[in-house]
Parts: structure tokens; C-alpha cells; sequence
């Protein structure tokens, strides 16, 4: 049986081992591949391993040995599903496989802004503290997390671990799971409520939503106009959750207090993004789930879909060749 990685890199660039899925079949690994080149590197392939690597209905229809794609992420909007289904090719992905990176990492965005450790400690290698008059200095407003509150939007399993990070810091949490949702109710300590209230109420804001169309551009100048004044704003989820010159302009004129995002609507971003120019903007180059303990669960997980669609018992199935 023949297995192709076409870009295995970003999940394994050598720190892992892929031992798992070479036991299955004859494996050929590629770093990455470009679009151009991903029907030859694939054609004798009975199964297929992507993570951003496109398979539209055109490659599909040209691959005709294909009986599985495994996904190395939780996302499938890479696959052409229908053309998966006229095929009779299954799919699965990797469900909450990063949970708790993702959620460390909103708190390591959030308290880079609250405490601007890394611009301190560039100051004082640069000297400052050295040549201070006072035995200390700030290099801008320091901000304490307990007491304030943090609105999460999207409360499944990431958004539930960052409201339980959120209580050990003394935040108050309060959560909308759908952004048109309605009425009230309690969830572990989490006050459920409308996007509104959410907006309206929060000292931070944290997307949590997957990306859907009700969901692009839901933070935008509308939904900015509810925030408080200054307020700050985490974004783990995706980039076009945002509406990034609205995010840009509100940074620029203070509205919102401060940014850390870890996704951009294009990834790799444009030179002309706005935010890569904005002010009190923290990025990291969508990093939350890339610690090594998720990655090694990341493809723990894809051995064991792959192992159990072979045996006959498929798992975390998108779609199914029944």
C-alpha cells in the first residue's frame, strides 16, 4: 500500500517520527508541496496525508487509487468533499488535538500585553535599567488580570479551557457560544449570554468561533462600536474572524486597547496587512498549536485513524466510504 505525506513539515520537521504510519504501507514524506505537484506525487497513492495541501475535486478525479485522506489537522476545508463522496474516498480529521496549547497560548498573548515582559527585557539588554535613577521603570501601563473580565467567543473546548485558565487568574468569565444566540444560563461558573453582552461587558475578548460565513468579519466596526472603550482583544481562531482594517483602525485611535493574534486571514500574511503596522498588536505566526506535546498527539491521532479505517472500524470520520 502506498502512503504519501505531501506536507508533512509544520507538523513534523524532524523533533517527531512518522514510524507509525510507515508500518501501514511503503511512506514517501514530503516538507511540502506545491500545488503544481500534487497529483504526480500522489497518483499511485492509496492513501493520502495533508494538512494545507489542497485536494479539489480536480485532483481528486485524478487520483485513481485513492481510498482515504487523513488529515493532520482538525480543519477539513482543504477537501473537496463532494468530490471525496463521488469517489467513495474517506476523510477524517484530528478533533481538540491542541486544546491546551491553544489556550496557553491566549494567556501568553494577553499577558504580553498586560505586562509587556518581552519590551522589558529588550529595554534593560539595551541598557535602560543600568543607567535608571530609580531602582525600577515601566516601559508602559501595567495591567493586573484578576478582578476583570473576560468575554470568550465560542465556548466549545477551547474556549471552556480558557475560561478555566481564566478563573485560576480571578477573571470573571462570561461566554457566547453562538454569536446569535439569546437568552441566559450557567455553565460551570460561565455565565452564558448574547454576543452583545459579551462585547459590551469585557475588559478582554477572546474568538474562540470556528469560521463560518454568520462568523467572518464578526468582530468589524459595528461589533467594535459595543466594546468598551479600550478593551483588548485575543484572537486563537481564525483570521477572518476579524475584520482586520476595522481591528487596525480601532488599535490606531485607541477604541481597542491592544491586540494578540495568532492568525492572520492570509497565512503567510501581505506585506499591506494592516495589522502588521498597527499599534499595541502582538502577533505570533500561528504558533498556538504547534507545541511539541499537541504535534505528538497530532499524529498519535492520525496513526490510530489510519490504523482503525484499515481494520475496518474508521474513527473521527468527516466522510465515510460505507
Amino acid at each position: 500500500m502506498n502512503i504519501v505525506i505531501l506536507d508533512g513539515y509544520t507538523s513534523n520537521p524532524g523533533d517527531l517520527s512518522w514510524d507509525g504510519i510507515a508500518k501501514h504501507g511503503n511512506l514517501k514524506v514530503y516538507d511540502h508541496t506545491p500545488a503544481e505537484l500534487a497529483i504526480e506525487r500522489a497518483r499511485d497513492a492509496e492513501i493520502i496525508i495533508s494538512n494545507k495541501t489542497a485536494l479539489g475535486a480536480a485532483e481528486i478525479d485524478q487520483l485513481p487509487k485513492l481510498r482515504y485522506i487523513g488529515l493532520l489537522s482538525t480543519g477539513y476545508n482543504i477537501v473537496d468533499l463532494d468530490a471525496a463522496k463521488r469517489r467513495c474516498i474517506s476523510v477524517a480529521n484530528i478533533p481538540a488535538y491542541s486544546t491546551p496549547s491553544v489556550a496557553q497560548l491566549v494567556f501568553a498573548l494577553l499577558l504580553e500585553l498586560c505586562n509587556n515582559a518581552g519590551a522589558h527585557s529588550v529595554s534593560v539588554h539595551a541598557g535602560e535599567w543600568v543607567r535608571s535613577r530609580d531602582f525600577c521603570y515601566w516601559k508602559s501601563p501595567l495591567m493586573e488580570l484578576s478582578g476583570k473580565t473576560i468575554g470568550i467567543v465560542g465556548f466549545g473546548s477551547i474556549g471552556r479551557e480558557t475560561a478555566k485558565i481564566a478563573k485560576a487568574f480571578g477573571m470573571n468569565v462570561i461566554a457566547c457560544g453562538r454569536p446569535d444566540a439569546s437568552g441566559e444560563t450557567v455553565s460551570d461558573g460561565v455565565r452564558l449570554t448574547s454576543l452583545e453582552n459579551v462585547l459590551s461587558l469585557s475588559d478582554i475578548v477572546s474568538m474562540h468561533c470556528p469560521l463560518f460565513s454568520e462568523t467572518a468579519g464578526l468582530i468589524n466596526r459595528e461589533t467594535i462600536a459595543m466594546m468598551k472603550h479600550g478593551a483588548l482583544l485575543i484572537n486563537t481562531a481564525r483570521g477572518g474572524v476579524l475584520n482586520e482594517r476595522d481591528v487596525a483602525d480601532a488599535l490606531a485611535d485607541g477604541r481597542i486597547g491592544g491586540a494578540g493574534l495568532d492568525v492572520l486571514s492570509t497565512e503567510p500574511p501581505k506585506p499591506d496587512n494592516p495589522l502588521l503596522s498597527a499599534p499595541n498588536c502582538v502577533i505570533t505566526p500561528h504558533i498556538a498549536w504547534a507545541t511539541r506535546e499537541a504535534r505528538a498527539r497530532l499524529i498519535r491521532v492520525l496513526e490510530e485513524n489510519l490504523a482503525a479505517f484499515l481494520a475496518g472500524t474508521p474513527q473521527n470520520l468527516v466522510f465515510h466510504n460505507k
